[in-house]
């Protein structure tokens, strides 16, 4: 088995205070790269392994891009969400589909309600079921889907971890965090995930938040206008009023998140943070990421409290605030 992430790497990112008493706590690892990519900043092991879940999506997003998926604006955003699934995010997959000569029928996620609950209200109202157009990772499994297509990759098993299209994933992914993959499992949405050290997720975020569309190397042409049409389109790679989202659109960030409290945020200098929770919580990842980032000098303190404000940080008793969730003693 891998070396991963243990208590003894871990230290307090977060604690959740209810009238003046510390209720719980968020153990944790962070590592902050400099704009010029130097690591400034670690708070526990940043060597230790982790899966980064959906905050893999941009390194298998530029992967997909640089295989030939010729997509732009919002279907190149959708290439690196985890959206909410309504109707504007599923409509805008669903052409990713259909430009390529595909329909819904050739995703090989799992059907799922839209996270979005006013959408999902909406189709229990219409007796609608869990659809694959839906499911969070849609966008990026069409965008595997058009990577196959331009390449003339067999479009079934693309999943499958020996398929080009993943050798050809983890070749990108290997280059962009400068290491090897050190364990491949599978993620939620069927498709391999690749364990790296903490570090070297940062790096590999930080290559791709802070690339060049006029750099002379594809590879970082490509991250660059991911993360162009990602801040150009905030709303596609979560949903409006979600964590992501809102810290893109108020801070400027490039921000994903992934499953079991994961983070990666850049921001707009090119300091990097990531991030991931022991204990796989996500509620104090964006804060205690943006906090990183403002302490290094690259956001204000203002602005990452007035974004504070919007993340249902609050701890209620009795339908009023008597505490918050908020950054802990280990950063």
């Amino acid at each position: 088995m891998p070396e991963t992430l243990t208590v003894q790497d871990a230290v307090e990112l977060a604690v959740v205070e209810r009238s003046g008493f510390v209720e719980s706590r968020h153990a944790g690892v962070a590592v902050v790269l400099s704009p010029d990519g130097d690591v400034i900043a670690r708070h526990g092991n940043a060597d230790a392994l982790v899966l980064p879940r959906s905050s893999l999506k941009p390194l298998q997003a530029v992967a997909c891009i640089t295989a030939g998926a010729a997509l732009e604006g919002e279907q190149l955003a959708l290439s690196t969400a985890s959206h909410a699934g309504t109707d504007r995010h599923a409509s805008v997959v669903r052409d990713m589909l259909t430009e390529g000569g595909l329909t819904e029928d050739h995703l090989a996620c799992p059907p799922a309600w839209p996270t979005d609950s006013t959408t999902r209200d909406e189709l229990v109202r219409e007796h609608g079921q869990p659809t694959r157009l839906r499911m969070n990772c849609s966008g990026k499994h069409a965008a595997m889907l058009r990577a196959c297509v331009a390449t003339g990759w067999d479009t079934t098993g693309y999943l499958n971890p020996d398929h080009p299209l993943q050798a050809h994933i983890r070749d990108v992914v290997e280059r962009l965090a400068g290491e090897k993959i050190a364990h491949t499992a599978i993620d939620g949405c069927g498709a391999p995930v690749h364990a790296l050290t903490l570090t070297g997720l940062a790096r590999a975020i930080h290559r791709i938040g802070s690339a060049s569309e006029r750099s002379p190397f594809a590879l970082h042409r490509v991250a660059g206008s991911l993360v162009r049409a990602v801040r150009e389109h905030p709303w596609t790679i979560d949903g409006p009023g979600r964590a992501d989202t809102l810290a893109i659109e108020r801070l400027g960030v490039f921000a994903k998140g992934g499953a079991e409290g994961v983070m990666v945020m850049v921001a707009p200098n090119g300091t990097t943070v990531a991030l991931k929770m022991l204990d796989g919580a996500p509620r104090a990842s964006t804060i205690v990421a943006a906090t990183l980032l403002a302490r290094a000098g690259s956001l204000s303190d203002e602005a990452v409290g007035a974004l504070a404000d919007e993340l249902s940080l609050e701890v209620l008793g009795g339908g009023l605030p008597v505490g918050a969730v908020r950054p802990g003693s280990g950063i």
